[in-house]
């Protein structure tokens, strides 16, 4: 499978497509004035305490105030507390915690009052962007992610990704972290530490080691609400997570994104920096790789299919609801029946877990798939979308097919669902449902010329507009007699008409000697 990355970036933005055999399967889209990104951390001060949801209520400088569950504190806030106090009163100079005491862990079942007060500084990470009318949710347990290890402060634990199926291997690399930890600090080795060596493993427990001395000075001065250390970004997020042998090729339209990412490839994965390349086309990189297209086929309400079947997703404040038609499938009656349902449920499974990860649904999402009888059949469907969602970088659980065939399942939900919108006002009618008469065309466009060229004197004047209207102005109904030849006569001068095809049939646009647009 060949994976490639497609990066548009704007003045405001950045959209990143991840494409698999030329198939979109996600879509992610990058404020570049966003400063609540997953992973951010921030000094913040507690506001007030929700004794009812066991929970705080932190200012960290965004409208609405971040929420810090009491479960998310992590066991070793109060070391994490101890910390700070230290570094800001001058008492902690250096950022390692060789010769640091931790102090013993909270309780699970304690109250959020025992631990924060109000007006406390604390540090947090953002865990959950804003979403909807929420503000961000975050966490005092601090952790810095890296390619290999994920490095967490204030911890002793070493432990190794779940998905590394092979003991040995798994002790390997427990022995490995064991060997490169530094005191007072935790290791979660990731997936993609398998077979790396110990020099992999721990050049990037150094890189992280540096995150956490930035961050520990940016802590001497700081006051909040502050921003102290920033995610790396999304791009680089996704090259982190995903980046193997399989890419081979990251297309970007930006000089300056192009070089972050090849100094970052640099650092991982330096055979594989050749793989960015620039793009210089006319097009926009978008429409040049057919994601444009792509985006508008996928994103709607209405989701087709092989053969007329399709989707319906519908979108909730509580969850997400997705409903599979057969439509024009050919229906017969016994087996036939039974063996379409069974076919289309698992084109939409393969489908349905492509959109998950394309839109990023997060929450409750319940799929109604078509009533199948077969005990088999409702198994192959369970097991073909667990297969397919496997894929999915995001944490999710899913529940076998119920009695009323509805699968249910919830997915981590850390960022706004991607939202597109995949129908257009038209042009023509600006949403009224209703256009100029035809027949003022042609007024329009010989009173505007009229105005140019006699008004205005403009020389050297096109004329675009409708491919369609365009081939009646040239057409020469009798010699000499089109439009065009009649301007000529009227005008004295000759008025280039050019068709284009995006326009609307009603619509045209003058543009001048030097090709600017007339605005009239």
């Amino acid at each position: 499978m060949n994976s490639e990355l497609i990066i548009d970036s704007s003045a405001s933005e950045v959209n990143i497509a991840l494409v698999e055999d030329k198939r979109l399967v996600e879509l992610n889209k990058e404020k570049k004035e966003n400063n609540f990104s997953v992973g951010d951390i921030y000094l913040g001060r507690v506001k007030k305490l929700m004794p009812s949801l066991n929970a705080a209520f932190v200012d960290i400088g965004y409208e609405k105030d971040a929420f810090l569950h009491y479960l998310d504190l992590g066991a070793q806030v109060q070391s994490l507390l101890k910390f700070m106090k230290n570094t800001q009163g001058g008492r902690q100079e250096d950022a390692l915690l060789n010769n640091f005491e931790l102090e013993a862990d909270i309780h699970k079942a304690g109250k959020i009052g025992q631990v924060l007060n109000p007006n406390l500084n604390i540090m947090v990470q953002i865990a959950k962007e804003p979403i909807s009318s929420k503000g961000p949710r975050i966490t005092s347990e601090i952790s810095f992610a890296g390619r290999y290890v994920v490095l967490v402060p204030f911890s002793d634990v070493i432990s190794v990704s779940q998905k590394i199926k092979s003991a040995a291997e798994r002790l390997r690399l427990k022995r490995l972290a064991i060997s490169i930890k530094p005191r007072n600090f935790g290791i979660i080795v990731r997936t993609v530490a398998e077979g790396k060596k110990v020099a992999d493993l721990d050049r990037d427990v150094q890189d992280l080691v540096s995150k956490w001395t930035t961050l520990h000075e940016q802590l001497k001065t700081a006051a909040p609400p502050a921003k102290l250390l920033g995610e790396i970004d999304r791009a680089s997020t996704i090259l982190r997570d995903l980046l193997n042998p399989n890419f081979n090729a990251i297309h970007v339209n930006d000089p300056r994104v192009a070089e972050e990412i090849k100094t970052y490839i640099r650092g991982i994965a330096p055979e594989q920096v050749d793989i960015v390349k620039m793009y210089k086309g006319k097009l926009p990189v978008f429409e040049h790789f057919g994601i444009d297209k792509q985006i508008k086929s996928l994103f709607g309400k209405t989701v087709n299919m092989a053969g007329g079947s399709y989707l319906i997703i519908e979108h909730t404040e509580a969850m997400h609801v997705i409903d599979v038609n057969s439509g024009g499938r050919n229906k017969g009656g016994g087996d036939s029946q039974e063996s379409n349902a069974y076919q289309t449920n698992l084109m939409a499974a393969k489908e349905i877990a492509r959109q998950l990860r394309m839109r990023d649904m997060g929450g409750i999402i319940v799929i109604d798939f078509i009533d199948m009888k077969n005990t088999l059949h409702r198994k192959q469907l369970f097991d073909t979308l667990r297969d397919e969602m496997k894929q999915d970088r995001a944490r999710h659980t899913i529940l076998p097919p119920s009695k009323f065939g509805l699968v249910q399942l919830t997915r981590e939900r850390v960022r706004p669902v991607t939202d597109i919108i995949t129908v257009e006002k038209c042009p023509a009618c600006d949403g009224t449902g209703e256009i100029k008469a035809s027949l003022l065309l042609m007024d329009d466009i010989e009173n505007n010329l009229r105005y140019l060229c006699q008004e205005q004197n403009e020389k050297g004047l096109t004329l675009q507009t409708h491919p369609y209207v365009a081939a009646f102005l040239k057409k020469d109904f009798w010699k000499f007699k089109s439009y065009q030849w009649q301007w000529r006569k009227k005008f004295k001068r000759w008025i280039k008409v050019e068709p284009i095809y995006a326009y609307h049939i009603m619509e045209f646009h003058f543009l001048n000697q030097q090709g600017e647009e007339i605005k009239l």
